[in-house]
């Protein structure tokens, strides 16, 4: 019913994260009737990112510039560590503006289903960076998942030898959360992280 273009089109937006096929459907037509004011732009904007973003060889961000901007700059604690399984999270710590220091990322966690060892991840990047940059703390900030967990675990053990307090961000009850919309672990993750007021 539609031509290949089309259906090329459509099956390559399907792979984006959030888009099924009907939604790529939609992106698909609304991208072909803006064809002036959005198509040509959007492949253009496309094209640059290809060419110019490249991974940052000391933290794993990406950027125009290697080392990336954060790595790059001055005013950053680099003394201050946190460690991040994705990209998108770092953007995400980021998009706070409440973390003073430097990142690493990770490239993903530990998954023995999905066959990711230690090798797989930037691992020994990091171990070497800790031991020769001056690294005051390390932040293990990776996601509340099984594997995230594993991860950290696996981390704070490599990191011992190393002689820099690791330390983990705390999980439980978020700001303006109600106890009754909650599931159970995170609840019992709050109850065991509790402090004084």
């Amino acid at each position: 019913m539609i031509g290949a273009e089309i259906e090329r089109l459509i099956q390559l937006l399907g792979r984006l994260p959030g888009l099924g096929p009907r939604s790529a459907r939609r992106v698909a037509l609304h991208l072909l009737k803006k064809r002036e004011t959005l198509m040509g732009p959007l492949s253009t904007a496309l094209a640059d990112a290809a060419r110019a973003i490249k991974p940052c060889a000391e933290c794993g961000n990406l950027d125009t510039i290697d080392p990336c901007s954060i790595c790059a700059d001055p005013k950053r604690d680099a003394g201050l560590l946190c460690v991040v399984e994705d990209v998108g999270d770092l953007w995400a710590m980021e998009r706070g503006k409440i973390f003073p220091g430097r990142y690493h990322v990770l490239g993903g966690t530990l998954s023995a289903l999905d066959g990711i060892g230690p090798d797989e991840l930037n691992i020994g990047s990091l171990l070497k960076r800790v031991k020769a940059s001056g690294v005051r703390e390390v932040i293990v900030a990776t996601n509340a998942t099984v594997d995230g967990q594993t991860t950290a675990h696996y981390l704070a053990e490599r990191l011992a030898d190393c002689g820099v307090p690791v330390t983990r961000l705390a999980h439980g009850v978020p700001v303006g959360g109600e106890l009754d919309w909650l599931d159970d672990g995170t609840l019992a993750t709050a109850l065991k992280a509790r402090r004084a007021l």
